[in-house]
């Protein structure tokens, strides 16, 4: 991913979410960049990453395989996905395939 920060001076873009209290034997962390107005690149514990444009997951990289949503979003979301993954192959796979990495798991 070559997308470039654009992080405003005094403007924290990123955060750590502490999930280990879903599961007592779970010692989850989160981290969330934001990227740009309403783009948001979650990075899992497993060091996965899952692209969010408003509040929709449509991309994700996973073990070194990029995939995007089949779905067809707004303009904007398309904008999104052109830039988080620039001239990346990626596997197009069912909206539901994103819906589900963004399950909680109790």
């Amino acid at each position: 991913m070559g997308h470039q920060d654009s992080s405003r001076a005094g403007l924290r873009n990123e955060f750590l979410i502490d999930l280990s209290n879903l599961s007592p034997d779970s010692n989850t962390v989160m981290k969330l960049k934001r990227i740009k107005n309403n783009l948001t690149e979650i990075t899992t514990a497993s060091n996965n990453q899952i692209l969010v444009s408003y509040e929709t997951p449509v991309a994700a990289h996973i073990e070194g395989v990029y995939y995007r949503t089949a779905k067809k979003w707004s303009q904007t979301t398309t904008r999104h996905l052109s830039f988080w993954l620039e001239s990346v192959k990626a596997v197009e796979k069912e909206q539901s395939f994103f819906d589900n990495l963004m399950a909680v798991q109790a």
